[in-house]
């Protein structure tokens, strides 16, 4: 299995204006390079594009899983053969090409190629083909109840800015991290978008054993939006929370499928959009 050379950052010399001084030093800037997702049925003999996305290297075959998986076109792990980088030494950019190789009789949902999967590393709906095909299809709501004290929520931020470290040397990551009900950080992923972030701390727990991620608290470090809740319905995720505010059509998803949502998630205080009764009482 190869393993690509990345760097979550890249060094670049700047003039830093403060006051009235003036000076030149170096700065690191957080690495954005496309990374395309081809997929290979069985004894195919050339892999077909799905995917380009803008992201920061680093995790790319989580990246690619999960994005497969929250975008609905793959249901479980078993069905992928092996994930690589593309080996043709004609391609310059063979380390941004992930391959993914599927098993015999997977039976591909060819509806969700009807959407044209570019992505930025700022807003992953856009570019699909309709507003129509946003919406994954099967996804059931989440029923698991349980309950989370406020006091464990209000650890989380605190938590995850503090496992952030390609952020602390660039200023321009996301991060999404994964809590158990305790509130004890179990998996945390940084890129340069959120939905990648999402997508690479998803697809993790996707190619490690495929069942639905209802027993934990998914925290993103910047704003929620609709494709965020999107891949968490996907994922079975029963409680969401971020550091900034969700929009409209994320809280509308959120209460269609039974996912207590949260935002502004900061120090001693956040509110409850959706799902109230999973957050105790104080006490």
């Amino acid at each position: 299995m190869a393993k690509a050379p990345y760097s979550h950052s890249s060094r670049r010399w700047v003039e830093e204006v403060r006051a009235t001084s003036r000076k030149r030093k170096p700065d690191e800037v957080t690495v954005e390079e496309p990374m395309e997702i081809r997929l290979l049925p069985f004894q195919a003999r050339e892999a077909f594009s799905v995917a380009v996305t803008m992201r920061t290297p680093g995790h790319d075959y989580e990246l690619a899983a999960g994005f497969l998986w929250t975008e609905g076109i793959l249901d479980h792990p078993q069905q992928i053969h092996r994930i690589h980088y593309c080996r043709n030494p004609r391609e310059p950019q063979h380390f941004n090409i992930v391959q993914v190789a599927l098993r015999e009789g997977v039976d591909l949902n060819w509806k969700r190629f009807t959407r044209h999967f570019y992505q930025s590393s700022s807003c992953g709906v856009c570019g699909k083909a309709s507003l129509e095909a946003i919406r994954v299809q099967g996804v059931s709501p989440v029923t698991r109840a349980f309950q989370v004290p406020p006091a464990t929520i209000r650890t989380l931020g605190d938590s995850l800015r503090q496992k952030q470290s390609a952020f602390d040397r660039t200023g321009g990551l996301h991060a999404a991290a994964w809590f158990d009900l305790e509130g004890r950080l179990i998996a945390v992923r940084e890129d340069v978008g959120r939905h990648n972030a999402v997508d690479k701390l998803l697809g993790h727990f996707f190619l490690a054993n495929g069942e639905p991620l209802n027993d934990g608290i998914l925290m993103v470090s910047g704003r929620t939006s609709f494709e965020i809740m999107q891949k968490a319905a996907v994922a079975g995720v029963g409680l969401v929370a971020a550091v900034s505010a969700p929009s409209s059509l994320a809280c509308d998803l959120a209460q269609e499928f039974g996912i207590t949502l949260i935002g502004f998630a900061r120090g001693n205080r956040f509110n409850i959009y959706t799902g109230e009764e999973r957050i105790a009482e104080e006490d």
